[in-house]
């Protein structure tokens, strides 16, 4: 189905950032994932364009769902994908990352995808290794195919009514400080043209946020004003050292996205949340569940698409092909 002409000017060697990223790399990575949206082209054996090739996964943090979706979108384009899931040991994470490149040096991969505790970790893999990196998650840093996807999930839902990414107004709310999702979000959906806002408590939103080019609100009232997408983000208990929210029962009250809340938005629209969700603490189930509005289960959908796209990119750029 696609031949190395339907990508030209790829520029990306690794997916550490969404800022590794130009504008011509992500429409060509979306329109990419639009395709493999399509489950028929997504299961054609002609399709196996990695056929021959070696993904490794390899996981410093659990992750089950980013795990089995980048697991399928390999096989599902023909490669031969291994599992290194490691639980974090008692030795300095610097050193094991760097032993464990020199034990993926020997084996060879031609794509890694690497979720890490550390913020950075991935990059200094990249140096590391011989092949594509990819990062599923580092720290609190970034988390760039969770981006991508969001943004061609979001693109289809608007796209039944005609409109486009470019000029709608999307508000990332709950846990910002936490989220590497919601700062990959932020860089991708600006260079995609939207007006950004941000809304959480004082205690979940970094210091420098108003330097990051968005509107940053406290209350969800205010925050969801016109808003055409609302994309909720999971309160990171177990990231948290402190007493950051009072308790989960308050928390819902004035952060959790319910019927009333979501009122304040754009009459229909969409709701987000990356997962997994806390149900009545950042969103209220009959919301999460409610095909009308809610992107949850297209969002998994298209994380299988997108990861396909992306591993299909970076695998034409080792100049190995």
């Amino acid at each position: 189905m696609h031949n190395a002409h339907s990508i030209i000017g790829f520029s990306a060697r690794h997916l550490l950032s969404v800022t590794d990223l130009n504008r011509i790399d992500i429409d060509l990575l979306l329109s990419l994932g639009e395709s493999y949206l399509d489950l028929s082209v997504q299961k054609d054996s002609k399709n196996s364009v990695l056929a021959g090739k070696t993904l490794v996964n390899l996981f410093f943090e659990n992750s089950t769902r980013t795990e089995k979706s980048f697991e399928l979108a390999a096989r599902r384009l023909g490669a031969h994908v291994i599992n290194m899931s490691i639980a974090q040991s008692s030795t300095s994470k610097g050193e094991t990352l760097l032993d464990t490149a020199a034990t993926l040096n020997a084996m060879s991969p031609d794509l890694l995808v690497i979720r890490h505790g550390a913020s950075g970790a991935p990059a200094l893999l990249a140096q590391k290794v011989s092949c594509a990196v990819i990062n599923a998650g580092d720290g609190t840093h970034e988390h760039p195919t969770q981006a991508l996807l969001d943004a061609l999930c979001l693109q289809q839902a608007l796209a039944q009514d005609g409109r486009q990414l470019d000029g709608i107004r999307i508000a990332i709310c709950g846990d910002i400080m936490h989220s590497r999702v919601a700062r990959s979000n932020i860089h991708l959906l600006k260079q995609l043209g939207c007006e950004v806002r941000l809304i959480g408590p004082p205690t979940l939103l970094p210091t420098d946020a108003d330097r990051w080019g968005v509107e940053v609100f406290n209350d969800m009232k205010t925050g969801l004003e016109g808003c055409d997408a609302v994309m909720m983000l999971r309160l990171q208990i177990e990231r948290m050292g402190g007493a950051f929210v009072p308790s989960k029962r308050e928390y819902f009250h004035f952060y959790g996205l319910d019927r009333e809340k979501l009122d304040y938005a754009r009459d229909g629209a969409f709701v987000m949340h990356p997962g997994p969700m806390n149900r009545g603490v950042e969103i209220s189930s009959d919301i999460a569940d409610d095909p009308e509005i809610s992107l949850v289960t297209k969002q998994v959908e298209a994380g299988v698409a997108m990861r396909m796209a992306i591993l299909y990119a970076l695998s034409l750029q080792g100049g190995n092909t």
